[in-house]
């Protein structure tokens, strides 16, 4: 089968023949249709993700396909389940074994590019947004890469828990998508005074940010009293240096998100916020965006929408096409 491999950290990948894995205890063996991109998979790549696995492995950390083998233990599972998987790693590839437990039954109506690009964007806001910062109607939620895959959704999920949206994208093309997902005030990156004109608008109660700075420092200083400022990622490549001080004369709470260790420590509330979303899917009240689909020899073009941020939404491998 093929499959998007590492060989060696900071080394370009190759797509390689590999042999077909069959399911050890505890996992299925799945024939992946579909597998969501990721900033993370870019970070994996330099080997600087904090669960890049050892090479050589697979790149792709979430996926949608088809239960085709059980290992040995294996329940509540059966061939021909259409399922969506969080597995880490795999997802770039024909077919994969994954641990049971990181596999979810997917409603029959969701298509697989659909799934594929819905775990990882949509679970990470969700638990960020309703989970950590406890947002409630009313308040001002400022997304920074607000047309990227985990930035849209919580555009999304922002709106429809009743806060007034102010998004942060670069360009016109990018914040109409924002606008589009529920965005209510459009700020674009590269505009000046960036803190200046969230000030004017009534500051910060809540920052969703993906970028990191010198964009985090322009809205940590736009923060109202007892703001959550939530660090979700740096896809700008600078992690702020934030100020003890300044926290402590504005009462402001910063916190991280990184979904995947609750499959670590707390699985039933990451499991639990999926089981919510994809009701909210089923009764159309989530549009997952997908500006790009490609099959899986159009990996290293995929990758570079990823890297150059020219898709909005998720940019979606079809390993079957």
């Amino acid at each position: 089968m093929k499959a998007y491999r590492v060989t060696q950290a900071g080394e370009r990948p190759q797509l390689v023949d590999v042999s077909t894995p069959a399911p050890a205890p505890g996992e299925v063996a799945v024939e992946i249709a579909a597998c969501g991109l990721n900033f993370a998979d870019l970070l994996m790549v330099e080997g600087t993700y904090q669960d890049t696995p050892p090479a050589p492995f697979t790149l792709g950390i979430e996926l949608a396909g088809t239960v085709t083998a059980l290992g040995e233990g294996v329940e509540g599972l059966a061939p021909g389940d259409r399922i969506g998987v969080f597995g880490g790693r795999g997802g770039l590839a024909e077919a994969g074994c994954f641990p049971a437990d990181r596999c979810l039954k997917l409603p029959e109506a969701m298509p697989f590019h659909i799934a594929a690009a819905f775990l990882v964007a949509y679970g990470t806001s969700h638990l960020a947004l309703a989970h950590r910062a406890r947002l409630t109607a009313g308040e001002r939620l400022v997304v920074t890469g607000a047309a990227g895959g985990v930035g849209l959704t919580a555009v999304e999920l922002g709106a429809r828990l009743g806060a007034e949206v102010v998004a942060i994208a670069r360009g016109a093309d990018k914040l109409e998508v924002a606008a589009k997902a529920g965005a209510t005030h459009l700020i674009d990156a590269t505009s000046e005074d960036i803190r200046g004109q969230l000030k004017a608008l009534g500051g910060i109660d809540v920052l969703y940010d993906t970028v990191g700075d010198p964009l985090f420092t322009e809205c940590f200083r736009a923060a109202r009293p007892e703001a959550r400022l939530l660090a979700i990622g740096f896809a700008g490549g600078k992690v702020p240096q934030i100020k003890a001080n300044h926290l402590l004369v504005k009462n402001i709470t910063v916190m991280g998100l990184y979904w995947g260790g609750y499959m670590g420590f707390a699985p039933e509330v990451l499991t639990g916020s999926l089981a919510d979303l994809l009701k909210l899917w089923e009764g159309g009240g989530l549009h997952p965006h997908v500006s790009h689909r490609l099959p899986l020899t159009g990996i290293d073009e995929a990758m570079d929408l990823i890297r150059t941020r020219r898709s909005t939404g998720k940019v979606v491998v079809e390993p079957q096409r």
